[in-house]
């Protein structure tokens, strides 16, 4: 299963984008699913997980400002980022883990810039 990260660009400061990630097939084998970035010069971060029944995470850095959801019928998840800062600029990869035989799919990542 492949994953393609689209919705990426350039919004000013307060500003909202809705990021996708849509599998080549069926994700109902993945346990849990979500949003990294990573900014020039930085280590790759966790910003949102959503588990096969819906649970969702966030670290307190995004709590608040950003959603997770996922659309089985459509093999999508999304990330809802609203309220957005400078720092939030970053490519954005999404995630795949299957527990069941330990492997993790990634995304190609989609570039997100937020102007002050």
């Amino acid at each position: 299963v492949q994953l393609q990260a689209s919705g990426g660009g350039l919004v000013q400061a307060g500003g909202s984008l809705r990021l996708s990630c849509t599998a080549s097939g069926s994700i109902f084998k993945f346990n849990i699913m979500g949003w990294h970035r990573q900014a020039p010069g930085k280590q790759r971060e966790w910003v949102a997980r959503i588990t096969i029944g819906g649970n969702t995470n966030y670290p307190d850095s995004v709590k608040g400002g950003f959603t997770i959801s996922r659309d089985n019928a459509k093999n999508t998840i999304y990330l809802q980022m609203n309220s957005l800062k400078p720092e939030d600029t970053a490519v954005y990869y999404c995630n795949a883990i299957d527990l069941g035989d330990n492997s993790a799919e990634w995304g190609q990542g989609t570039q997100v810039t937020v102007s002050s």
